[in-house]
């Protein structure tokens, strides 16, 4: 039986081998370059422990600097009772600098009651011009939900919000 030939001369089938051996090269190369980036990452922050409380995800995430409240500078939008806790919609805008010098490097999301509080990490730079991000968390109950403002300073700025989780979209 002939072949079905594609262009330049090469079957189907050994073109995808082909692309098969470059691909595992490239993902064997990569990991060499990934992992040291992770590694420096969890050294940085700190790997989360199952069943951690609220109080030591803020001492790995911050060490011992103060967390000052923010005022009306950094503002929450949650629904105060989320009918499916699995999908909480969060609006967070800072009405912080955000010049070269002085600007809102990371927010965090720390939901309280969660097995592993700390939701997401956005981190920002003074090109974003705006520190305001929307996102969906997974809240495992009625929970504090804390957002905070991390400037490249070193400042933390805080705020926060009762969310209530209702059991089977009730409502109540």
């Amino acid at each position: 039986m002939d072949r079905m030939r594609e262009p330049f001369g090469r079957s189907r089938r050994r073109t995808l081998k082909l692309l098969g051996a470059v691909g595992v090269a490239a993902g064997a190369l990569s990991v060499g370059t990934l992992l040291p980036v992770e590694v420096a990452f969890a050294e940085t922050l700190g790997m989360p422990q199952p069943d951690e409380k609220v109080a030591d995800t803020m001492k790995r995430l911050f060490g011992g600097r103060p967390v000052q409240d923010a005022g009306g500078r950094l503002k929450l939008d949650a629904p105060l009772i989320a009918e499916n806790g699995a999908v909480v919609p969060l609006k967070i805008d800072a009405e912080l600098p955000m010049t070269k010098d002085n600007y809102v490097k990371n927010l965090y999301v720390i939901a309280d009651k969660n097995r592993r509080p700390m939701n997401a990490r956005f981190s920002l730079t003074p090109e974003a011009g705006r520190a305001s991000v929307s996102t969906n968390i997974r809240l495992a109950s009625t929970s504090d939900v804390r957002v905070i403002a991390e400037m490249n300073t070193g400042a933390l700025y805080e705020t926060k919000r009762e969310v209530k989780v209702t059991v089977g979209g009730c409502g109540g």
